[in-house]
């Protein structure tokens, strides 16, 4: 017999190796099942942010430069302060970035989203970067609806799961008989240019996206505001540990945080963004006082690069109003307004440079022209040439593709003019290679340069003027063309 303590167990060997073999498989159990690691390491550990967000002017679109947009250089600054790189793209439409996010194809959704009470249910929302309103955008020559009653009846347009239609539906129940059409949109742009079109009578977008579009829509109206001020914040997932979420308040609660976001505000919104530039009589009073300072310059590289000198200047007046040291929000700078990559492209070192500015203006128009067929007649191919020299080569090829897809033709300008603006529309930029474009702005800098060319063309032809053509002079020969002009540059 074998006593206590000298090997004896009253348990089998058998039963033994069965229990070792439990507690190994507990142990490997609760080595799987232990907590995730937090969110901030794992994208650490990964090496990428994962951010969903949105085509629209206010938060990301593809500039002839390269990515740009408020929430993008927000989102860019926030991965390079983690030492990650970024990666971003948007949700199909508006009603899509919240699910992306919640069902784990994005980290964080910095897509100007305003803080509600609906979404915060499900979300947990970053320090608020921007305060807006919710404005009712109208078109100008219709009745303006001053007060809510006056919705009722109006073909109303809103963007689908936005906070526009929330705070609709808050409204129809104090006056059930508001209606309203939820629009699956990418932005509330889209609709904006809707009601430009005429084809609704009113919309309700955030006041930033509206300060934004009102310069390529100037017949659109604010008719009245809808509700408090909201506050646009990223969004996270609530169910989630608070990792990420301190990393980003740090970033946003940060000195270096609020100068960013000081200087997109002034990047992307200041009224110095306007390409309704200025009225007919002030560009007279330019030709007299700046640019005869310039018009040797432009006249030789005009020959240089065979254009019209009068033409290449107008496109510099267009760009900077001919102020050669002039430097955009954007980061543009110049005379002609050239880009960093452009101005790489043309071996120009210092784009405040008077003479390399206009040179390598023309030199990038002729380079333009050369891309462009020489089948498409004439003026219609320097109209693209113009329109490219903006928008970029790449979207005004688009453009002409999505022409020809309506059974138009890609060679003319006035069938392109008509498309291009589509561009900023999903369901359109979303079939197409270069996706997103403000298209409306190469229309309207197109038509802008063409009527400083004809006051260009109309005040050198004048001969025979003997006083020069001020605020006050008047010259009888062209008046009625300078009046109807004036009209259309200042739009």
């Amino acid at each position: 017999m074998k006593l206590p303590g000298s090997g004896y167990h009253p348990l089998g060997g058998g039963v033994r190796l069965v229990i070792a073999i439990l507690m190994l498989d507990a142990c490997v159990f609760l080595s799987t099942c232990s907590v995730p690691p937090p969110l901030l390491d794992t994208i650490l550990e990964r090496g990428t942010l994962r951010v969903v967000t949105r085509n629209s002017p206010t938060t990301y679109f593809w500039a002839s430069d390269g990515p740009a947009g408020p929430e993008y250089e927000l989102a860019r600054a926030f991965a390079d302060s983690l030492g990650v790189r970024l990666e971003i793209y948007s949700a199909d439409t508006f009603d899509g970035v919240i699910p992306d996010l919640l069902n784990y194809r994005a980290d964080i959704a910095a897509a100007g989203l305003t803080i509600t009470e609906q979404r915060a249910s499900e979300l947990v929302f970053a320090p608020p970067y921007q305060e807006i309103s919710q404005q009712v955008v109208y078109r100008m020559g219709r009745k303006r609806p001053r007060e809510i009653n006056d919705l009722l009846g109006k073909h109303i347009a809103v963007t689908a799961g936005s906070s526009h239609a929330e705070v609709l539906r808050e409204i129809q129940q104090e006056l059930p008989g508001l209606a309203w059409t939820e629009v699956p949109a990418s932005d509330g742009d889209q609709l904006m240019y809707e009601v430009a079109q005429k084809n609704y009578d009113v919309t309700v977008t955030d006041s930033n996206e509206f300060e934004i579009s009102r310069r390529y829509h100037p017949a659109l109206r604010t008719a009245m505001t809808l509700g408090e001020k909201d506050q646009l914040a990223w969004a996270l997932r609530r169910r989630e540990d608070p990792s990420l979420y301190q990393a980003v308040r740090e970033f946003f609660d940060s000195a270096d945080g609020q100068a960013l976001v000081a200087s997109l505000h002034d990047k992307y919104y200041d009224d110095r963004n306007e390409l309704d530039y200025v009225g007919t009589r002030r560009f007279l009073r330019h030709v007299e006082s700046r640019l005869p300072q310039y018009k040797a310059l432009f006249q030789a590289a005009a020959v240089q690069n065979e254009l019209d000198w009068q033409l290449l200047a107008a496109v510099g007046y267009q760009e900077s109003h001919w102020d050669h040291s002039a430097v955009s929000p954007t980061g543009v700078r110049g005379i002609m307004m050239l880009t960093k990559a452009t101005a790489r492209q043309l071996g120009i070192k210092d784009r405040l440079d008077l003479q390399a500015s206009i040179f390598g203006g023309a030199r990038y128009l002729k380079r333009l022209r050369q891309k462009i067929p020489e089948r498409i007649p004439e003026p219609d191919r320097t109209w693209m040439v113009l329109a490219a020299y903006n928008v970029g080569f790449g979207h005004l090829e688009d453009a002409r593709i999505l022409t020809q897809r309506h059974g138009k033709d890609p060679d003319r300008w006035i069938d392109v003019r008509e498309h291009l603006p589509l561009l900023a529309q999903h369901k359109y930029h979303s079939t197409l290679k270069r996706g997103y474009a403000r298209g409306w702005e190469p229309v309207i800098y197109v038509d802008n340069i063409r009527n400083y060319y004809d006051l260009l063309q109309w005040y050198h032809s004048d001969r025979n003027r003997e006083t020069p053509v001020t605020a006050s002079a008047s010259a009888p020969r062209g008046e009625k063309r300078l009046q109807h002009l004036a009209t259309l540059v200042g739009q």
